[in-house]
């Protein structure tokens, strides 16, 4: 199709999840206390993760990593939804909205690679416990770090410079509660087969290959329980396990729904639905999931609100 020369839009209008102010009043009480305890709650596990020493293994390494991850990628879009809603404004520029979507997709694809190199740190730790020490070093630890904010950085900029190349002529209500990848290509009037190409190419190496990944190690680890002669210590194993992967279904499962399938007619509130779990609801069980049900977590936790020093249990077993 050859491109035309058209009008660029200045500023996009959000459509949000309801016109009913009632419900708006409600939705924003809920999504401000989501926020908050999601924020608090990360930040107090990586506080705790840093003050302690006996913390500083890789699995905390790496847990400490999703939680920042996870206080930036709630960042990115909540504030705004927030300060919109108090400003009874709607709106948010051109730039700001490809800002905005940039750095949901980066920390998007930050977290996914995070919770794949920690399920890989537990498949070592759990599978092949004598060489966890000689496996999982500083170093690999630091490289899987760098890796994983690199490749997530090179996607979200893929998408964002491909998004530049689009005019946005007909409308500019967007049917979201913020700028959203897959919306803004159905508001495009110039052809984006490009873009979606490249959802579905660039978003394999962040989205399913993680995911997939995760799967395969969960499978190893589940044969590895299976072994453990203790019923009680397989049930704390699978009950475990069985969070785990309740959290990482949730988030993956949203994403790919709504953002390997940007050629089908999602209704709004399906995608605004799903788009409220990936962005606010796992980031908020993930530091109960991940840590409050964790004993060495609950003692260094304790330690930093009570400030006193506590004694940890050194870490063993399945936990985390």
């Amino acid at each position: 199709m050859e491109e035309v020369n058209l009008t660029q839009v200045s500023e996009f209008l959000f459509l949000g999840f309801s016109e009913d102010p009632k419900q708006q009043q409600l939705l924003f009480v809920i999504f401000m206390n989501m926020y908050l305890v999601t924020g608090l709650g990360n930040l107090l596990i990586i506080l705790a993760i840093r003050m302690d020493a006996r913390l500083h293994t890789p699995m905390y390494f790496f847990l400490a990593n999703l939680a920042f991850v996870d206080i930036c990628f709630t960042s990115t879009t909540v504030p705004k939804m927030l300060a919109n809603h108090v400003s009874g404004r709607r709106g948010i520029s051109y730039a700001g909205c490809l800002t905005q979507m940039f750095f949901f997709i980066w920390f998007g694809g930050i977290d996914s690679f995070v919770r794949t190199a920690k399920a890989y740190d537990r498949y070592v730790a759990i599978c092949h416990p004598l060489h966890y020490t000689t496996s999982m070093t500083p170093w690999l630890c630091g490289l899987l770090q760098a890796s994983s904010w690199t490749a997530a950085l090179g996607n979200a900029l893929t998408h964002t410079v491909l998004l530049t190349r689009l005019s946005f002529c007909t409308h500019n209500w967007v049917p979201h509660f913020f700028c959203d990848l897959s919306a803004l290509l159905k508001l495009a009037c110039s052809d984006t087969f490009l873009n979606n190409v490249m959802v579905y190419t660039v978003g394999i190496l962040t989205i399913i290959t993680p995911f997939m990944g995760i799967l395969v190690s969960y499978t190893r680890i589940v044969a590895a329980v299976l072994k453990i002669p203790s019923t009680g210590g397989r049930w704390k194993a699978f009950s475990t396990c069985g969070s785990h992967l309740s959290v990482v279904t949730l988030f993956y499962g949203t994403f790919i729904g709504v953002y390997f399938s940007p050629m089908s007619p999602h209704p709004p509130r399906n995608a605004i639905a799903a788009a409220v779990i990936y962005t606010m609801v796992t980031p908020m069980l993930n530091p109960f999931i991940y840590s409050l049900r964790n004993s060495d977590m609950k003692g260094a936790l304790g330690a930093l609100v009570c400030r006193r020093p506590a004694s940890f249990r050194l870490l063993q077993g399945w936990e985390v």
